[in-house]
């Protein structure tokens, strides 16, 4: 007869694995939904594409969910070997859900105020302007840098953990600490100004732990976790 922990751990493994899949699968496919933002007159394109912004954000919304649920799927079972690390890691997973989903909210103001600001006769063109450069420079700070910082640094204590542990293959965590590492770098360059948020060069950098954590998740979905050396 198999453990009763070793069925439960392997269950958390391919729930851990689908988590990340989600989580990817719903940032990535929210993007083009949210390209209105990104025009000269995003007001006015915002504004157009109401219904494709609304998508969007729900697809934020659920990666958001995702995004927060993976370190506390994998906290049971890292736990056992390094707890405070482990807490860490679902600390700084929730703050990046609660950064995404601050970030929605400054897109779904921003839609409102668009929708307000082709309104015929609306006053005073340049307070839209200058609120709606607010809200898009807020988006971008919560959704694109403060919550990219935060996932890295849980990604980092996570992948931490199964380098020492050897839960996971260690050229697989050694993959996610050098690519958290990079995506880490990405989000502080968009904060202190240096790169344009979703600008190619933080695509760039983000784009190794975007690979590495489609590896990880098929590895949980049909390895499940290895055995582990301490």
């Amino acid at each position: 007869m198999i453990p009763k922990e070793v069925t439960s751990d392997r269950k958390t493994a391919r729930i851990a694995g689908v988590l990340f899949i989600v989580a990817t699968a719903a940032s990535l496919v929210s993007v083009p939904f949210l390209a209105s933002m990104n025009a000269p007159d995003y007001l006015t394109s915002v504004s157009a594409n109401g219904s494709q912004v609304e998508i969007g954000a729900l697809l934020s919304f659920i990666a958001a969910v995702a995004s927060a649920s993976i370190a506390i799927a994998l906290y049971p079972v890292l736990k056992r070997y390094r707890e405070g690390l482990a807490l860490g890691a679902v600390g700084f997973r929730l703050i990046e859900g609660a950064f995404y989903i601050v970030g929605i909210v400054f897109l779904l103001s921003l839609l409102t105020l668009s929708q307000e600001f082709v309104k015929p006769g609306a006053p005073d063109v340049s307070y839209f302007q200058t609120l709606g450069a607010v809200m898009l420079a807020g988006y971008h700070v919560a959704g694109n840098a403060a919550s990219v910082t935060a996932f890295s640094i849980g990604a980092l204590l996570y992948y931490y953990i199964f380098y020492q542990t050897g839960l996971i293959p260690r050229w697989l965590s050694g993959w996610g600490l050098v690519a958290a590492v990079l995506c880490m770098i990405a989000g502080a360059l968009v904060l202190l100004g240096l790169v344009g948020p979703l600008s190619a060069s933080q695509a760039v950098l983000a784009l190794p732990i975007g690979v590495q954590e489609m590896v990880l998740a098929v590895w949980l979905i049909v390895k499940g976790f290895s055995q582990p050396r301490v």
